[in-house]
């Protein structure tokens, strides 16, 4: 069998975040219920200090398997190359022959924002309108298009440490998708008003207090991938009821949760439960309207299988 290449043209004609919502849903109940074999993430740091290489293989329990091999690089400024390159591998379940190759770079965008988007649908309160991202990238974009598909917005707020990067993403959004979009000039202006927030940056030590959030918001976790970077202080994490997409990867790697626990404010317990594990009823998720909810993203190759195989199978 000769694998097939699917570009991410491809994947971004087809894998729209309205479709893309649904198969998270799957995912991440599949992770939760033992509907996927899918072992800790390997991720080894490049000795130059440049990126990391990520290895992330995974079995769904109909048999359909593969993996992912992605690399994570933060480029200089002005690059135009995307922070995750890669590609993710399918296999035919019948043969065990390579079926697909499919650009993980432009799988990862989507399904990122997609399962944040899920979180927010899941653990945000039904009132929430005010969504504000904090961070410039790939994934701000993504998560401002992902989110404002799932439910209604009345108001959009960015902000980036480069300013003028913050203004370009608003007036590219504004022309190619009719967003009315306002540029904040610090990160506790940008939130306080906020109901839903998404921390998508590449920052290393935290923007984001506890302290300068709203009662009731919800927060998505986005930007930090591994143990070392942190998006977010302690007191966000212990002041929120806190879920995660992999209970036994954000223990090993959630950075923000890792600091948290050493510094005394958590412990395990305060990991209420994954979001595949509220999404089937079997834990509570947001129980006021006031509390302050916390989703952590690490990203799951479920989430890159479910996205895979719908591409290749809408190509058939």
């Amino acid at each position: 069998m000769q694998p097939r290449f699917i570009t991410r043209y491809e994947i971004r004609r087809i894998l729209a975040f309205e479709a893309c919502v649904p198969l998270m849903r799957e995912a991440m109940i599949a992770v939760s219920s033992g509907g996927i074999n899918q072992p800790p993430r390997q991720i080894l740091p490049l000795v130059s200090g440049k990126g990391i290489f990520g290895v992330m293989p995974g079995v769904i329990a109909d048999d359909r398997f593969g993996a992912k091999l992605i690399s994570a690089f933060r480029h200089p400024q002005g690059s135009t190359l995307p922070a995750h390159q890669g590609v993710v591998v399918l296999f035919d379940p019948q043969s065990g022959a390579p079926a697909c190759v499919l650009d993980a770079g432009e799988i990862t965008r989507i399904r990122t924002a997609a399962a944040s988007a899920l979180a927010t649908e899941t653990l945000a309160r039904s009132d929430a309108k005010h969504l504000t991202v904090l961070g410039t990238g790939e994934q701000a974009e993504a998560h401002i298009r992902a989110i404002s598909a799932t439910r209604p917005l009345s108001r959009i707020v960015i902000w980036g440490r480069n300013a003028d990067h913050a203004r370009r993403l608003a007036v590219e959004l504004a022309a190619n998708d009719g967003f009315d979009i306002e540029v904040a000039q610090d990160v506790r202006s940008a939130v306080a008003e906020a109901d839903i927030v998404c921390t998508t940056t590449s920052a290393a030590e935290p923007i984001l207090k506890g302290a300068w959030l709203p009662d009731g918001v919800h927060v998505n976790l986005v930007g930090s991938s591994r143990a070392g970077p942190a998006e977010v202080d302690d007191d966000l994490v212990s002041r929120s009821r806190y879920f995660v997409d992999s209970r036994e990867n954000v223990l090993s790697q959630g950075a923000e949760f890792i600091n948290a626990r050493a510094s005394g404010r958590v412990d395990d317990s305060h990991i209420l439960g994954e979001i595949g594990e509220v999404l089937a009823g079997r834990v509570s998720g947001r129980t006021s309207a006031s509390e302050v909810t916390a989703y952590k993203s690490l990203g799951a190759v479920a989430q890159d299988l479910w996205s895979g195989w719908y591409v290749y199978q809408a190509l058939q």
